[in-house]
């Protein structure tokens, strides 16, 4: 009777490793567009829609 049980952690390990998911996934959502708001992808979209239009323009294009 003088032996002690041990506390069973199973259960507050997959407790940890949720929250610590959930943190991870927030961070990574937040900086998931940080790179859209330099307008770098804006200025590259814009080059191509011109390109496309020159392309339409261009002598002998019968793509129309």
């Amino acid at each position: 009777m003088a032996e002690e049980q041990q506390k069973d952690n199973f259960w507050l390990y997959i407790g940890g490793i949720i929250v610590l998911t959930i943190v991870l996934v927030v961070m990574l959502k937040s900086r998931e567009t940080e790179h859209l708001k330099s307008g770098a992808v804006a200025e590259l979209q814009k080059e191509t829609f011109q390109a496309i239009d020159a392309r339409k323009k261009a002598p002998g294009n019968k793509a129309e």
